[in-house]
């Protein structure tokens, strides 16, 4: 193999493309497709959201010390990304494939195993993945790059999930969908592990022991704060893809074949301002970078709220994009910072417990969309597709708009309280 293909930037993302494409599809229509397709209420969608949660607590931090624990030929996370792309595959087309004639308590019990099973599986290949970013790419001038590279990568997969998905349910129905999509992540997923050799230099001391390990890592002030900031702007991001469905019903009214319109809308323009967003962080560094991404995109979901078509909602698409844009590309060079200071502390790079805990803080972001979703929808009397309630529309603006600007809100004025005294450094 060329050596240029490994450990770039370019074939490390592939690995972003492969993740990508079926988990927006995912986001995008789990909710819609259990609650307005099959009629499960939205109470107990949400309460299998909690029960997941409680089980991510544990198998996220686990799992994130069993890879910085791992000493194998392949290295640390290869083995754990092998293992885990084909039960991958197996756990999306498990969550589309519904049997025929699941109802009432059945169908419940059959979303939240699916759901288990599906999120222990993408821990595993988060975990391991992202992992691999800071130990691949040091320094913050090829961190930022490959940062930018991965969110081109991102917004890539986005398009086309956002674009296909609809277009295969129409074709093949939802469980059609899912087996495509989880296809062609197990063919871009071998392409970027093939492409990996990790770094050896890093790994021949002696672990740091369970409780030690995490104590260090809890105590770690500006961690906790960046992630508390990050884990509300990206309710946000689940927000958008899980309500675009319902907002593009029953707000904007037009029909299911034009959502992928909508929702290609939000994310075009991301990959020319990537460019503009790495440019930033160059200039203003990584922290400074990251708030006013935060503030930009709390402005940029304001037009969402005052859309009433498809044209209207273009356009407000377009402007959310902006705001997207710059928090997709700049956590990744400052999680890298809170990393190489804890390595320069503790003489261990501890990534797969780092990335853990902030995959676990981050993730629970799907507990305050689902809550979102479940308090919205009860004050408007929205249940489910067969129960909408009298005045749905006014829920899903709010849930788009209205809540969005307010957690952005939050997520700024948090970090307003983040500082990682020297290890901040411009354009480095």
């Amino acid at each position: 193999m060329k050596s240029k293909l490994l450990n770039s930037p370019f074939t490390y993302a592939l690995g972003m493309l492969a993740m990508m494409i079926p988990v927006q599809a995912f986001s995008a229509y789990y909710s819609y497709y259990y609650v307005e397709k099959l009629g499960l209420a939205v109470g107990l969608a949400t309460l299998a959201r909690t029960i997941f949660l409680i089980w991510d607590a544990v198998d996220q931090p686990i799992f994130g010390y069993l890879s910085d624990r791992t000493r194998s030929r392949l290295g640390r996370r290869r083995p754990w990304l092998i293992a885990a792309t084909p039960l991958f595959v197996i756990s999306f087309v498990m969550i589309f494939a519904v049997p025929q004639g699941t109802t009432g308590m059945g169908l419940f019990i059959w979303f939240l195993s699916a759901l288990i099973f599906y999120e222990t599986v993408s821990t595993v290949l988060w975990v391991n993945y992202g992992a691999l970013f800071p130990e691949l790419f040091q320094g913050d001038r090829i961190r930022a790059k490959a940062s930018a590279v991965q969110q081109v990568f991102q917004i890539a997969a986005l398009l086309i999930a956002s674009g296909l998905t609809s277009v295969l349910i129409s074709l093949y129905g939802f469980p059609g969908m899912s087996i495509v999509f989880a296809l062609v992540f197990a063919c871009l997923m071998v392409l970027c592990i093939i492409t990996i050799r990790e770094r050896t230099d890093d790994v021949a001391q002696e672990p740091l022991k369970f409780k030690e390990a995490f104590r260090l890592t809890l105590r770690n002030k500006p961690f906790w704060i960046f992630n508390i900031a990050n884990s509300f702007a990206q309710t946000v991001n689940g927000l958008l893809s899980s309500i675009i469905p319902f907002y593009a019903k029953y707000v904007l009214h037009i029909p299911e074949d034009q959502v992928s319109l909508l929702l290609a809308s939000i994310f075009v323009s991301v990959i020319p301002l990537v460019a503009v967003w790495y440019w930033l962080i160059r200039k203003l560094g990584g922290t400074a970078g990251w708030r006013l991404s935060l503030a930009c995109y709390a402005l940029s979901v304001i037009p969402l709220w005052f859309a009433f078509d498809l044209g209207s909602g273009i356009g407000a698409g377009i402007a959310a994009g902006f705001g997207l844009s710059g928090f997709l590309v700049t956590p990744a060079v400052i999680s890298g910072q809170i990393i190489d200071r804890d390595a320069e502390e503790t003489g261990e790079r501890r990534e797969g417990i780092y990335t853990a805990v902030a995959g676990f803080i981050t993730r629970s972001s799907g507990l305050l969309s689902a809550l979102a979703f479940w308090i919205v929808g009860a004050l408007f009397g929205y249940v489910s597709g067969d129960q909408p309630g009298s005045h749905p529309e006014a829920a899903f603006k709010i849930l788009v708009s209205g809540v969005p600007f307010l957690l952005l809100v939050i997520a700024f004025l948090i970090s307003l309280g983040f500082k990682l005294s020297n290890a901040e450094r411009k354009g480095d």
